[in-house]
């Protein structure tokens, strides 16, 4: 589930529905187990960026495997919540996005934080960087 502070729907841009609605698909994904389905919406390129609590790493690869290793499992995945802060359109190809994530677990619940930068490829919006806390 995906909890938004911000205007109407009828208000928003084309693109931040756009966005929105990939990170709804997103939580749905993670929530049905689907790491693959969840990666979806990060850029498959060498570049994509992904900070958190290890350090940087680089590569969509190597964020799919660094997933798929610190939540192997149901119990490690919970259940995924984001709050969205923020979505700041930057230029017609990013937007940044800033908000919160829950892991409601049965071992124990997380949460933190999160910045994003989406960029537009071949008219689809794609994560390029992501640091999460």
């Amino acid at each position: 589930m995906v909890i938004c502070f911000s205007v109407s729907l009828k208000a928003q841009s084309a693109d931040e529905q756009s966005i929105r609605k990939q990170m709804g698909d997103q939580v749905r994904a993670w929530n049905q187990g689907n790491i693959e389905d969840f990666m979806k919406i990060y850029w498959k390129d060498d570049s994509l960026a992904f900070i958190g609590h290890g350090g940087i790493s680089y590569g969509y690869n190597n964020t799919l495997n660094n997933y798929k290793k610190n939540y192997s499992d149901s119990l490690q995945m919970g259940k995924l919540f984001f709050m969205l802060i923020r979505l700041k359109r930057l230029s017609p190809e990013y937007y940044f996005v800033i908000g919160k994530w829950y892991l409601k677990r049965q071992i124990g619940d997380l949460s933190g934080y999160y910045t994003i930068l989406f960029q537009k490829i071949k008219g689809k919006w794609y994560i390029i960087t992501d640091h999460s806390s």
